[in-house]
């Protein structure tokens, strides 16, 4: 399974760190960037790893950036590891099938910078596969404004997609 054997990075808006880390931010301007929970405790491991079939604990370390809302989270491939030897174009056209049709997922063209705010007030996901097929890597991203999203409508939008219905 994707979640148990591959590293995933995510950083988020500070919006959905709490009430401190929401003060500590818009009152004190917060760290640009910083990593919590480094106790390897949170509250959303136990529900991540049920609801994701985890035969392991996983290993969430959340880090945050000095903007209000706004998600970006990559997954590292190295495409020789993956089954019938994928180049970027292959997984791209693999997530375009999948995702076609959905009103909020899109498959988008990969770009040289990514800007964690720029789905912010929508219910929209992007994803992009970065490659270097030279190289055998890619970086599959993903972008959201998470609190126009949020959890309630990412878990709609999941059971929408295991039914069969348009995401």
């Amino acid at each position: 399974m994707l979640a148990s054997s591959r590293p995933t990075h995510a950083v988020s808006g500070y919006s959905g760190g709490g009430n401190a880390m929401i003060a500590a931010h818009d009152q004190d301007g917060g760290p640009a960037f910083e990593l919590y929970a480094l106790g390897l405790e949170h509250k959303h491991v136990p529900e991540t790893q049920r609801y994701g079939g985890l035969t392991r604990r996983p290993i969430f370390v959340p880090s945050v950036g000095h903007f209000r809302q706004g998600m970006l989270v990559s997954v590292p491939l190295h495409l020789n590891t993956l089954s019938g030897q994928p180049t970027g174009d292959d997984l791209r056209a693999v997530l375009a099938e999948r995702y076609a049709g959905c009103e909020y997922i899109s498959v988008v063209e990969p770009e040289a910078k990514l800007e964690a705010e720029a789905l912010n007030d929508t219910n929209k996901l992007e994803l992009s596969v970065n490659a270097n097929d030279a190289w055998r890597q890619a970086v599959l991203v993903a972008r959201l404004g998470n609190l126009g999203k949020g959890a309630s409508g990412q878990a709609v939008q999941n059971l929408q997609l295991m039914l069969g219905l348009d995401g």
